[in-house]
């Protein structure tokens, strides 16, 4: 095993605000400003390093499948079934530069604010076409396992899934900072594992739920704002007590 690091190596990750390039915040770093100033201080400026968590193999499986799904019907141009189970006058859009808006370590989609001379940018599950409004539609494909039925309002409501509407806000934001003409509706299309078989057949079920979810990017010009002066401090925020992170790094000092 490799030896552990306590800070990061790569100068890009880390704020310099004595410099004029423009700095790259993530759609996940974006989340972790709103989450927790003190902890997103200590990571993008002083180069504090998270420990690393191994990838959701399995999520990143039913995303890749789903991908190759949607292509097929985006390639004739067709809508999905799911498209017509909901009396949707969508097909899967089409665009030259969709595979590199979904890689959000090599590509992504992304614009400069002016304001604060940051790049926000993150990478795409889906985008779908609104033939009646002439707009693009965002989706995102969720897989999970849960023993309780998804409707709407569960899934909306869930503490846990605050992060995934947020989201949403912010690749809408920045479809629209694209010149892109973008639905407020948007789409989590939620793969559920069932676990009701009564044995495995070398196969999960999986039973999928359309979920609309209207945003709301009102907030995000503000929040940037806000982000570039924290990023400006020249020392950390104040310890948010509603953060684990924060409370495991005091703990931690106590020993």
């Amino acid at each position: 095993m490799k030896e552990a690091v306590s800070f990061r190596i790569r100068k890009s990750s880390i704020y310099d605000k004595k410099s004029n390039s423009p700095f790259k915040i993530s759609r996940s770093k974006f989340f972790n400003f709103l989450s927790c100033k003190r902890c997103f201080y200590l990571d993008r400026v002083k180069g504090l390093k998270e420990p690393s968590m191994p990838g959701w193999a399995l999520n990143i499986a039913v995303d890749e499948l789903l991908k190759k799904e949607f292509d097929l019907y985006r390639k004739e141009q067709k809508p999905h079934p799911v498209m017509l189970k909901h009396n949707l006058n969508f097909v899967p859009y089409q665009h030259k530069d969709l595979d590199t808006w979904r890689n959000s370590l090599k590509g992504g989609i992304s614009y400069l604010d002016e304001k604060t001379n940051l790049i926000i940018h993150g990478g795409i599950d889906d985008l779908w076409f609104d033939l009646n409004e002439k707009k693009i539609v965002v989706v995102d494909y969720k897989a999970q396992s849960s023993n309780y039925p998804v409707s709407v309002s569960s899934y909306l409501d869930a503490e846990w899934h605050l992060s995934y509407k947020l989201q949403m806000d912010i690749y809408v934001h920045i479809l629209r900072k694209m010149n892109f003409e973008v639905s407020d509706k948007t789409y989590f299309y939620v793969c559920n594992g069932e676990k009701t078989n009564d044995k495995f057949n070398n196969k999960i079920d999986f039973k999928t739920t359309l979920i609309p979810y209207c945003v709301d990017t009102s907030w995000i010009e503000r929040q940037l704002l806000e982000m570039k002066d924290v990023l400006n401090l020249d020392e950390p925020p104040k310890i948010e007590k509603t953060c684990e992170k924060c409370a495991y790094l005091e703990g931690g000092k106590k020993f």
